[in-house]
């Protein structure tokens, strides 16, 4: 079992920034895939970013150059930095986990954390 804890979070202009973060414990931090997705009110959950244990970074494509994922394996964490935050972005955002190889399904979720960014 993993357990996903996640911080940040919060309200932000927009334009503004805002930084989550994700520590995992309960199962080697290099035998997962770390995830971001978010779901905003009345949509489909949908993928932001995955981080890699080799700190490669998928991202979204039109949320590339305004989210940054970084990830240390050294704190089992990952963090999703957002600049130039706009009001689309407001969402529930949840940290995920994998295990690592070819299509894994993502398995373990933290309880979702509140952005919400006005005009």
């Amino acid at each position: 079992q993993v357990l996903l804890e996640e911080s940040g979070g919060g309200m932000a202009q927009a334009g503004g920034s805002l930084r989550l973060a994700c520590q995992a414990s309960g199962r080697a931090f290099s035998n997962l895939r770390m995830g971001w997705f978010r779901q905003a009110p009345g949509q489909e959950r949908e993928f932001v970013a995955e981080a890699y244990f080799s700190g490669f970074i998928e991202y979204k494509e039109s949320l590339k150059g305004r989210f940054t994922v970084t990830r240390d394996n050294t704190k089992s964490t990952v963090w999703l930095q957002m600049d130039n935050l706009k009001p689309e972005d407001t969402a529930v955002y949840y940290c995920a986990a994998r295990p690592t190889g070819f299509g894994a399904a993502w398995e373990f979720w933290g309880q979702g954390t509140q952005v919400t960014v006005y005009p």
